[in-house]
């Protein structure tokens, strides 16, 4: 009873200070599911931050996972309106279910990776070809997830080059302690002193983490571009409005926010580019 006398005193309040107009925008406001990318956190709470100031009537709830995770729940049929990954494989992976139209997927953000290492550098790391120094523990993301097979693609073209020799990528792996399911955990990680070196995206450690880690930059010709795609779920119950958010993320407004926070921005050229 007193539960109940509690929560119809609250409400008596917020219409009083705020008005029934505040209390019923609250009650009725549509959510909209967004499974998306975990390196995405930071940039896409920002971007739903300025949406939702436009439109009040919308709710942006996200999931942020593993882009494999993400995939594996919308294929298990878990309600979305729309997926964010971090790379088309897993994209085609969330497709196979029949709820995702990979032809009218959007690249709507680019990545790049780099080396970090905790603030203290105790391994004393200078370079990539530091990866392979003796007794350093390296943390990497399972290659199930995109930063984790992106960055065996960096090791693989390392090894094709005669700077780095052909063991190369060899030499790296056998440090590697541990495969995490996510970016975050790998940037966590590291950041705790857990191990010696990581590889995360360029946007990891575009706010905070610049102060709490070291980098070493991978040249040009080595590193790969992340390309990260967005479509709505078919049978999203707020398709319109899905693609509404879709189309805020390759705006102008949605694309000056990603460039803060360390993506590359990209313009909208059409369905899948």
């Amino acid at each position: 009873m007193k539960r109940t006398t509690l929560i119809i005193l609250l409400v008596a309040i917020e219409v009083m200070f705020f008005g029934p107009a505040s209390v019923a925008q609250q009650s009725h406001a549509l959510e909209l599911n967004v499974f998306a990318a975990a390196s995405l956190t930071e940039a896409l709470d920002a971007i739903a931050g300025l949406y939702t100031a436009q439109d009040q009537g919308v709710k942006i709830s996200f999931n942020f996972a593993g882009s494999q995770q993400l995939a594996q729940q919308i294929g298990q049929g878990a309600p979305a309106d729309l997926f964010v990954s971090a790379n088309m494989h897993q994209m085609s992976e969330a497709a196979k279910s029949g709820r995702i139209d990979t032809s009218a997927s959007r690249i709507f953000a680019l990545n790049r990776l780099v080396v970090v290492y905790p603030k203290e550098n105790g391994a004393g790391l200078l370079s990539l070809r530091d990866l392979t120094k003796d007794h350093i523990k390296i943390i990497l993301a399972d290659k199930a997830v995109p930063v984790g097979q992106y960055s065996l693609d960096v090791l693989e073209k390392c090894a094709r080059s005669p700077e780095y020799g052909s063991l190369f990528r060899q030499d790296v792996i056998k440090k590697v302690v541990s495969y995490e399911e996510n970016v975050r955990v790998v940037l966590s990680k590291i950041i705790m002193g857990e191990a010696d070196a990581g590889i995360v995206y360029s946007s990891d450690i575009s706010q905070n983490a610049r102060h709490e880690v070291g980098t070493i930059e991978i040249p040009e010709k080595f590193n790969v571009v992340a390309a990260y795609p967005v479509a709505v779920v078919l049978d999203s119950k707020h398709r319109e409005q899905a693609e509404k958010f879709m189309a805020f993320l390759l705006s102008d407004e949605g694309q000056t926010v990603l460039a803060r926070f360390g993506f590359i921005p990209i313009r909208s050229k059409g369905p899948g580019r």
